[in-house]
Protein backbone atom coordinates (compact mmCIF):
# COMPACT_ATOMS: atom_id res chain seq x y z
CA UNK A 1 0.00 0.00 0.00
CA UNK A 2 1.08 3.37 -0.73
CA UNK A 3 2.00 5.94 1.60
CA UNK A 4 0.05 8.77 1.98
CA UNK A 5 2.29 12.19 0.49
CA UNK A 6 3.33 14.40 3.66
CA UNK A 7 1.90 18.17 3.40
CA UNK A 8 3.88 20.54 1.73
CA UNK A 9 5.37 23.49 3.38
CA UNK A 10 5.62 27.34 2.05
CA UNK A 11 8.79 26.93 1.09
CA UNK A 12 10.29 30.02 -1.15
CA UNK A 13 13.75 29.33 -1.22
CA UNK A 14 15.50 26.09 -0.08
CA UNK A 15 19.16 26.58 1.26
CA UNK A 16 19.61 22.78 2.25
CA UNK A 17 18.19 19.30 1.24
CA UNK A 18 18.97 16.09 2.69
CA UNK A 19 17.93 14.19 -0.11
CA UNK A 20 19.96 10.62 0.78
CA UNK A 21 17.42 10.95 3.80
CA UNK A 22 14.27 9.64 1.67
CA UNK A 23 16.71 6.70 0.72
CA UNK A 24 17.83 5.78 3.94
CA UNK A 25 14.50 6.01 5.95
CA UNK A 26 11.01 5.65 5.45
CA UNK A 27 9.23 9.13 6.19
CA UNK A 28 6.27 8.70 8.55
CA UNK A 29 5.50 12.49 9.38
CA UNK A 30 6.94 15.38 8.81
CA UNK A 31 6.92 18.99 10.97
CA UNK A 32 7.52 22.49 10.11
CA UNK A 33 10.24 23.60 13.20
CA UNK A 34 11.68 27.54 13.57
CA UNK A 35 15.14 27.50 14.09
CA UNK A 36 16.66 29.85 16.49
CA UNK A 37 19.69 31.06 14.63
CA UNK A 38 22.64 34.53 14.91
CA UNK A 39 22.67 36.96 13.09
CA UNK A 40 25.83 35.66 10.64
CA UNK A 41 24.26 32.16 10.63
CA UNK A 42 20.89 34.02 8.82
CA UNK A 43 23.76 36.02 6.21
CA UNK A 44 25.29 32.56 5.57
CA UNK A 45 22.49 30.61 4.74
CA UNK A 46 20.81 33.64 2.66
CA UNK A 47 23.98 33.21 0.38
CA UNK A 48 22.90 29.78 0.25
CA UNK A 49 25.69 28.05 1.93
CA UNK A 50 24.84 25.29 4.77
CA UNK A 51 24.23 21.11 5.17
CA UNK A 52 22.50 19.17 6.67
CA UNK A 53 23.73 15.88 4.89
CA UNK A 54 25.33 14.39 8.24
CA UNK A 55 22.77 15.96 10.31
CA UNK A 56 20.18 14.60 12.87
CA UNK A 57 17.98 15.80 15.40
CA UNK A 58 17.61 14.79 19.36
CA UNK A 59 15.02 15.57 22.33
CA UNK A 60 17.01 16.95 24.92
CA UNK A 61 14.76 18.40 28.31
CA UNK A 62 11.81 18.59 26.53
CA UNK A 63 13.03 20.65 23.72
CA UNK A 64 14.61 19.54 20.24
CA UNK A 65 17.60 20.07 19.33
CA UNK A 66 19.70 20.09 15.53
CA UNK A 67 23.17 18.30 15.68
CA UNK A 68 25.77 18.31 13.44
CA UNK A 69 24.46 20.55 11.13
CA UNK A 70 26.97 23.06 9.32
CA UNK A 71 26.18 26.58 8.46
CA UNK A 72 30.02 27.95 7.79
CA UNK A 73 31.35 31.47 8.90
CA UNK A 74 30.02 34.32 7.13
CA UNK A 75 32.73 35.69 5.13
CA UNK A 76 32.42 39.43 5.95
CA UNK A 77 31.66 38.33 9.46
CA UNK A 78 33.87 40.09 12.58
CA UNK A 79 34.50 38.77 15.96
CA UNK A 80 30.93 37.90 16.75
CA UNK A 81 30.83 35.06 13.63
CA UNK A 82 29.31 31.36 14.80
CA UNK A 83 30.59 28.67 15.61
CA UNK A 84 29.90 26.54 12.55
CA UNK A 85 28.95 22.90 13.67
CA UNK A 86 27.13 24.20 16.95
CA UNK A 87 23.69 22.34 18.28
CA UNK A 88 21.24 24.78 16.81
CA UNK A 89 17.48 24.93 18.88
CA UNK A 90 14.31 24.12 17.12
CA UNK A 91 11.01 25.73 17.67
CA UNK A 92 7.80 23.33 17.68
CA UNK A 93 4.78 23.24 19.95
CA UNK A 94 5.00 21.17 23.06
CA UNK A 95 2.54 18.69 21.37
CA UNK A 96 4.58 17.89 19.11
CA UNK A 97 7.93 17.64 20.79
CA UNK A 98 5.81 15.03 23.40
CA UNK A 99 5.31 13.46 19.89
CA UNK A 100 8.36 13.06 18.54
CA UNK A 101 9.68 11.98 22.20
CA UNK A 102 7.28 8.91 22.82
CA UNK A 103 8.18 7.93 19.17
CA UNK A 104 11.92 8.19 19.40
CA UNK A 105 11.93 6.21 22.80
CA UNK A 106 9.54 3.78 22.16
CA UNK A 107 9.10 2.89 18.68
CA UNK A 108 12.55 3.61 17.98
CA UNK A 109 12.33 6.34 15.31
CA UNK A 110 14.67 8.85 14.03
CA UNK A 111 14.35 12.76 13.79
CA UNK A 112 15.98 13.43 10.34
CA UNK A 113 16.05 17.42 8.85
CA UNK A 114 15.38 17.16 5.01
CA UNK A 115 15.34 20.56 4.42
CA UNK A 116 16.23 24.06 5.86
CA UNK A 117 14.67 26.56 3.95
CA UNK A 118 13.22 30.11 4.08
CA UNK A 119 9.64 30.87 3.88
CA UNK A 120 7.51 33.31 2.44
CA UNK A 121 8.04 35.50 5.50
CA UNK A 122 11.58 35.58 5.21
CA UNK A 123 11.97 33.04 8.29
CA UNK A 124 14.10 30.12 7.99
CA UNK A 125 12.36 26.71 8.78
CA UNK A 126 13.92 23.43 9.22
CA UNK A 127 11.77 20.48 7.65
CA UNK A 128 11.80 17.93 10.09
CA UNK A 129 10.76 13.99 9.66
CA UNK A 130 10.01 11.10 11.82
CA UNK A 131 11.67 8.39 9.85
CA UNK A 132 12.24 4.72 10.48
CA UNK A 133 15.69 3.46 9.28
CA UNK A 134 15.77 0.93 5.82
CA UNK A 135 17.47 -2.47 5.87
CA UNK A 136 19.27 -3.14 2.82
CA UNK A 137 16.81 -5.27 0.81
CA UNK A 138 14.36 -2.46 1.62
CA UNK A 139 16.85 -0.22 -0.46
CA UNK A 140 17.07 -2.42 -3.40
CA UNK A 141 13.57 -2.31 -3.68
CA UNK A 142 13.61 0.94 -4.03
CA UNK A 143 16.28 1.11 -6.45
CA UNK A 144 14.45 -1.57 -8.81
CA UNK A 145 11.17 0.55 -8.73
CA UNK A 146 12.73 4.00 -9.03
CA UNK A 147 14.60 2.38 -12.23
CA UNK A 148 11.34 0.52 -13.43
CA UNK A 149 9.43 4.13 -13.12
CA UNK A 150 12.39 5.60 -15.34
CA UNK A 151 12.15 2.67 -17.49
CA UNK A 152 8.16 3.18 -18.03
CA UNK A 153 8.49 6.85 -19.02
CA UNK A 154 11.18 6.39 -21.23
CA UNK A 155 8.63 3.43 -23.23
CA UNK A 156 5.94 6.13 -22.95
CA UNK A 157 8.10 9.06 -24.67
CA UNK A 158 9.11 6.42 -27.48
CA UNK A 159 5.65 5.03 -28.26
CA UNK A 160 3.77 7.86 -27.59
Amino acid sequence: MARPRPTEFDKKKVVAENRRARFDYFIDEVFEAGIVLTGTEVKSLRFGEGSIAESYAEVKDDQVWLVNSNVPEFSHGNRFNHEPKRPRKLLLKERQIAKMHGAVAREGMTLVPLSIYFNGKGRAKVELALARGKKAHDKRETIKERDWKREQSRLLRQHG
